[in-house]
């Protein structure tokens, strides 16, 4: 296990993952995972999560910035997308739209469900978020924080059910 695991941190801890459509590319970091407990992760799965993982950023930066939660459907369900659509909802109402562009992602698998249902992973990122009014900028910032992050399997992907962020 601990072989399958250590290739896995060396493919990862040199991996930039490409997200179509940004003009650059977030660097990401795969710590080992530090799992006790009697379910093993296997590699296939943990490659899996973090792919869907970083690709929910990407539908997360097009929903916020166009005010439209249906973006959201392919990577969020539950707790995760009931807040990110009020967020959007309150955006709207407000005249005003906000901009991600995630830099950097340093992410550990924490937790497999015995049953293999959910998986958790803690993510220090660094994104710019631009806060737009209209088509006019209004505030733009830097931001490092640690994301809980809990998804659970569908039929074809990992989605994201629980997206907590502790901004530093």
């Amino acid at each position: 296990m601990m072989t399958s695991i250590g290739s896995m941190l060396v493919i990862f801890s040199v991996l930039v993952v490409p997200v179509a459509g940004w003009a650059e590319q977030a660097a990401v970091r795969v710590e080992p995972s530090n799992l006790h407990g009697p379910r093993t992760l296997q590699q296939e799965t943990a490659t899996a999560v973090i792919r869907d993982y970083l690709q929910s950023w990407q539908s997360l930066s097009s929903a916020l910035e166009q005010n439209r939660a249906e973006l959201l459907d392919q990577d969020f369900v539950g707790t995760a997308k009931d807040k990110l659509t009020g967020t959007m909802h309150e955006q709207a109402a407000l005249g005003i739209h906000t901009r991600y562009r995630d830099r950097a992602h340093d992410l550990q698998i924490v937790f497999y469900s015995p049953d293999g249902l959910s998986i958790q992973l803690i993510d220090n990122v660094e994104y710019d978020e631009q806060i737009f009014e209209h088509d006019k900028a209004l505030t733009m910032q830097r931001v490092h924080a640690r994301y809980v992050v809990v998804l659970t399997p569908t039929e074809t992907r990992w989605r994201v059910r629980i997206f907590q962020a502790e901004i530093e």
